[in-house]
Formats: structure tokens, C-alpha cells, sequence
């Protein structure tokens, strides 16, 4: 878990629609801050800020908003982002209050000096990034880690349910769904189809010689 306090300044809004684009190019990012049941707050922060902020809380760290002279702690709930700049487009908040438990997504880690796996020259594809949890602001983990060295062979897999959540931390996603497995690399698979294909010519090689030999055997017994 992580104290450090992040923070940013917002700006109400009252450019919808349309006028986004041109609120855009001024250099704003437009956002909306959820606030427990009431109605939400239409904002804009500067994109650099947003962004840094982003980079440093993801969806899991409490985010301090200053908004009029008034603080709110929130999570980044949703971020769109414009596919072709790949740049921060709208952000949308979640009101949190520290007393009161609340839901983010943590990235998951994996960890181990030497994996088993890899030292063999196999493939360990991560297959989710990030769980969902619950706990109080003050206990959100900025991520959780996963023993790696559990995996070896091919088909081996790490589950939601091998990681160890700390005290206070509730993990909601499903335990059965697979963190990272263990694959074998395209040009082993191309080597070893190459190798069963060369080993089935070659266990018919003999046979097709056998038959040719039989035949061959019958014709002079025919013309003796």
C-alpha cells in the first residue's frame, strides 16, 4: 500500500457535446466525477496533469480531487482514450469516502528470480493484468504479486485464486480465471510437427520398400 497523496485540479464544465473538440484543443480534458447518488459533476482538468495523474494512480490509488476550494478522494474509474493518438480523451471519477470500503481494479504481478519455465525456453503469457477488489481507501494495495516459480511445464497455469491478498483486501474476481499459463514457443511447435511428420514418412518408408520387395519376389517366382 502506497501513502503517497495524489492530487489534481478540476475546473467545473459547462461545454457538452460538440463543444468537447474545441475544449480539447485548449489543452482541457474533459471529466465527470460520480459523487455517491447525487448528481455528478461536469469537469475539466489539464490534459498533462490528468495524464501524469493517471500514469501514478491508475484505478487503484485514491485521488485527491480540488474542485471550488472543496476536496473530494476519488478513484479513476474509466478513461477513454482517442484510438489513433492513444492520448487521454475523458476521464470519469468515483467519489470515495475513507471510512467506507470501496471497489478498484489492482494490477496483478508476477514474481520470481528464476522461473522454471522460462529457463526451459517456454512461453509464460500473462493472461489477465488487473483483479478487481474491495477494502477501505487507506488499504488498497497499489498491486498484488503472484509466485511465478510454480510454473514449469507446458499447460501449467497461475489462477486469480494463487494470489494472497493482504489483510483488509477482499479480491473479487473469480478465482478459477487463469492469471498466466505456460505455452510452447511457435518455432518449437513448428519443430516438433516437422519431427512427427519426418517420423510418420519414415515408418511408412519401410513398409511401401516391403511391399515393393514382396512384389518384386512374386514376379520372379512367377516367371521361374
Amino acid at each position: 500500500m502506497s501513502n503517497d497523496t495524489i492530487g489534481v485540479e478540476l475546473k467545473k464544465r459547462d461545454t457538452i457535446g460538440k463543444g468537447l473538440t474545441k475544449l480539447r484543443t485548449t489543452g482541457q480534458v474533459p471529466a465527470v466525477v460520480h459523487n455517491h447518488g447525487k448528481e455528478s459533476m461536469h469537469v475539466s482538468g489539464d490534459f498533462l496533469k490528468l495524464t501524469k495523474v493517471y500514469a501514478q494512480a491508475g484505478k487503484h490509488h485514491p485521488v485527491e480531487l480540488s474542485l471550488d476550494g472543496k476536496q473530494h478522494l476519488a478513484l479513476i474509474k474509466d478513461v477513454d482514450f482517442d484510438p489513433r493518438k492513444h492520448q487521454i480523451r475523458h476521464v470519469v471519477f468515483q467519489a470515495i469516502k475513507q471510512n467506507e470500503k470501496t471497489t478498484a481494479e489492482v494490477p496483478v504481478v508476477l514474481v520470481g528470480e528464476e522461473i522454471p519455465a522460462e529457463k526451459k525456453s517456454l512461453l509464460v503469457l500473462t493472461q489477465i493484468d488487473s483483479v478487481k477488489v474491495e477494502a477501505l481507501p487507506r488499504d488498497l494495495p497499489d498491486e498484488l504479486t503472484v509466485d511465478a516459480t510454480k510454473l514449469e511445464e507446458v499447460g501449467d497455469h497461475l489462477y486469480v485464486s494463487d494470489i494472497q491478498a493482504p489483510s483488509g483486501v477482499t479480491i473479487l474476481s473469480d478465482p478459477e480465471a487463469s492469471v498466466a499459463v505456460v505455452e510452447m514457443p511457435k518455432d518449437q511447435i513448428a519443430e516438433a510437427d516437422a519431427a512427427a511428420a519426418a517420423l510418420a514418412e519414415g515408418q511408412e518408408v519401410p513398409s511401401e520398400v516391403d511391399e515393393s520387395k514382396t512384389e518384386a519376389s512374386s514376379e520372379e517366382s512367377s516367371d521361374k
